[in-house]
């Protein structure tokens, strides 16, 4: 019996942003894998693969370098603190629980929301500063903090890393709106980070067995699959449609951690995700109805002419 099914550009967009999240997951667990080495040297390796399947990528679709004209500072925004958010998710992830360490990278979109308002010069609507409040709170649950700096510091770089993407974001959606393509600003940044680590790496370089060189190969792969997931999955819905579905990626985390690591948050993470992701579900909710109702708003203003 042949069953053919048919998905709305939507469902495919759903279906490829939890591809994104369950690969950035596995990423995660991997880079955890990896043992003992410096954030930078497992930077560098996940980058070095990314950097190589991002220029097959522009090879592949001939995609012109024209588009960079006059994009230069953004680009180079996007790299930096992308780079920045790429080292400091990596300390986290070595020095937290996998779950904590991903929820507080999932801070980026509220970030994203900080730095659109004060580069982009976008309006912030009130729900965006319930929102955007409400997850800093959320975040305090799981950083718990204390006068022990060296309990509290990753948590610190962890809210740092998560702080560096929101960054990075908002150069992306800017370099969208301006017409570069997704290869382009993904092999640069990737070129970005493996010039910016290695020195670092060389300079702290840990040898390290063939297992560890493999599980970060495969998490430079992880991460390459994710990240190309993500941006197909935008190209067949808008981000207000389906962006809620990345908090997928803390119960794969959760998952993960739990069976491979056996790790379980404390009762304070739990309340931070409940209330990160309650503020993220509630931004996607009014954002959709806003748009919503600017749609039909337009509608009935092209009906009346």
């Amino acid at each position: 019996m042949n069953v053919n099914i048919k998905l709305n550009n939507k469902t495919k967009g759903i279906i490829l942003i939890v591809c994104s999240a369950f690969f950035f997951a596995v990423m995660n667990l991997f880079v955890r894998l990896s043992g003992d080495l410096p954030s930078m040297q497992k930077s560098f390796f996940r980058n070095f693969v990314a950097l190589f399947f991002s220029l097959g990528v522009v090879i592949k679709n001939r995609t012109s370098f024209a588009s960079v004209k006059g994009n230069e500072k953004y680009i180079f925004y996007r790299a930096f603190f992308g780079t920045i958010g790429l080292v400091s998710n990596y300390y986290a992830i070595d020095h937290m629980i996998l779950t904590d360490a991903s929820m507080l990278n999932k801070l980026s979109p509220f970030f994203a929301v900080v730095f659109s308002a004060l580069f982009l010069k976008e309006k912030v609507k009130p729900w965006q500063v319930l929102a955007v409040a409400g997850a800093f709170i959320g975040s305090l649950f799981i950083i718990k903090p204390s006068m022990q700096i060296d309990i509290v510091f990753p948590y610190i770089i962890g809210f740092i890393g998560g702080m560096g993407a929101g960054a990075a974001y908002t150069a992306v959606r800017f370099l969208g709106g301006r017409g570069v393509p997704g290869g382009i600003i993904v092999f640069f940044f990737s070129l970005f980070s493996c010039v910016v680590c290695l020195p670092f790496a060389i300079a702290g370089y840990e040898p390290m067995a063939p297992i560890q060189l493999i599980l970060l190969l495969l998490a430079g792969l992880s991460a390459t699959g994710g990240q190309f997931c993500i941006t197909y999955a935008y190209t067949f819905a808008p981000a207000r449609e389906i962006s809620v579905y990345d908090y997928s990626q803390i119960i794969f985390s959760a998952i993960l951690g739990f069976f491979v690591l056996s790790q379980t948050p404390d009762i304070y993470s739990f309340l931070g995700y409940l209330i990160i992701c309650g503020m993220g579900v509630l931004n996607f909710i009014f954002t959709k109805k806003h748009h919503e109702k600017q749609e039909q708003t337009l509608k009935e203003e092209k009906n009346l002419k």
